[in-house]
């Protein structure tokens, strides 16, 4: 079968780019043999561009505002297409410190947060606690980020699917065994059991398997595990995002729907384990109770671990490679779930008018002189 594009993964990224597409007049296919079963099966849905701001990625920084910026436009039009109000969060984030090492940190994140222009409050600890009353008294003081959202990604993937098959995506449950070329060129994928699918363009979008896929050149991707806590009972115990310093490891406590709770996350680098290990529960609870003890009281509903797709500088790889044809959706490393609409908008632009967005034009492959 023909299609004008395929895709070649069906999480958050691999959906919405297809959907975009769709709705831009073109025949998609998406392949995947368990449509969100990875990384967005476990994340915990932080749209935090200021409080996840790192020192020497100001592009991420500003890709990452300019989605935030798309989002409410993006779930009013997925509303309109499927009658699903997938919700926003927009009660802020909270980041925390313990002790003078903490506070320190806090205060120069604040300095480069204000350095870049971003709205940031620093609080003292009561005025923390005022905010967010669950919190330890231990808690020193902390940084207060309005702006920060979440989304639930386990209700915003099944909208996003049911969009694309609105708008005529075929999706195909496969896995996909490989890259087809013909003449130098990308012209669809191999699936298990031998089938074809042809198409025009295939957009790479498998998330941390991107970077083995046979046919396909050397693409920057690794798994970066993560084992993620899910706790049920937690209504009331937090109005929005807290993030905490806790003997310099980090941590983070999402609140999901009317009871839920997502604690996160390790960082790890040992390519597909995909183990829950008791130290990696153990470390995510001690963390998690030091900084609301509340969290002893909640139930603890599920634990998982799946792989963030990394890349050397922990930015996206988005556009076209040195194989025509082959377009790249992948590598966002701990910023999939925020970076979902402007890479689905980067990516449909590029497949209709043949030219890359201004800004998604920094995270192209060639930036590491890759083949």
């Amino acid at each position: 079968m023909t299609a004008d594009v395929v895709v070649a993964g069906g999480g958050l990224i691999g959906l919405s780019l297809a959907w975009r597409a769709a709705r831009r007049g073109l025949s998609v296919t998406v392949v995947d043999d368990a449509p969100g079963s990875g990384a967005s099966r476990a994340a915990a849905g932080m749209l935090a561009p200021v409080s996840e701001a790192g020192y020497g990625e100001e592009a991420l920084l500003r890709l990452c505002l300019a989605s935030l910026d798309r989002y409410p436009a993006f779930l009013d039009e997925l509303a309109a297409d499927t009658g699903v109000r997938v919700p926003l969060r927009s009660a802020g984030t909270l980041v925390v410190g313990f002790d003078d090492d903490d506070m320190r940190v806090l205060a120069d994140l604040q300095t480069f947060h204000v350095e870049l222009g971003l709205e940031v409050h620093r609080l003292l600890g009561r005025e923390a606690r005022r905010r967010e009353p669950s919190l330890s008294p231990r808690v020193r003081g902390g940084l207060h980020v309005a702006g920060d959202l979440s989304v639930d990604p386990r209700e915003l993937h099944p909208a996003l699917r049911a969009a694309a098959e609105g708008a005529g995506v075929r999706i195909v449950g496969s896995r996909v065994a490989g890259l087809l070329t013909d003449g130098g060129a990308a012209r669809g994928l191999a699936l298990d059991g031998g089938a074809e699918l042809r198409a025009g363009t295939v957009v790479l979008a498998l998330g941390p398997h991107s970077g083995a896929l046979p046919g396909v050149p050397a693409v920057p991707v690794r798994p970066v595990k993560g084992q993620i806590l899910r706790m049920r009972a937690a209504a009331g115990l937090l109005e929005g995002t807290v993030r905490a310093l806790v003997r310099g490891r980090s941590v983070y406590l999402v609140p999901q729907g009317d009871d839920g709770l997502v604690v996160g996350a390790t960082v790890e680098e040992r390519g597909f384990d995909g183990t829950v290990t008791a130290g990696g529960v153990h470390d995510l609870l001690h963390d998690a109770l030091d900084v609301v003890p509340g969290v002893s009281e909640l139930e603890l509903a599920e634990t998982l671990a799946r792989w963030r797709p990394g890349t050397p500088d922990n930015a996206p790889l988005l556009g076209p490679t040195s194989v025509p044809g082959l377009v790249l959706a992948t590598g966002h490393h701990r910023n999939g779930v925020l970076l979902t609409p402007v890479t689905a908008d980067a990516v449909a632009d590029l497949l209709v008018t043949g030219e890359l967005p201004e800004v998604a034009a920094p995270f192209t492959v060639d930036r590491f002189g890759a083949p």
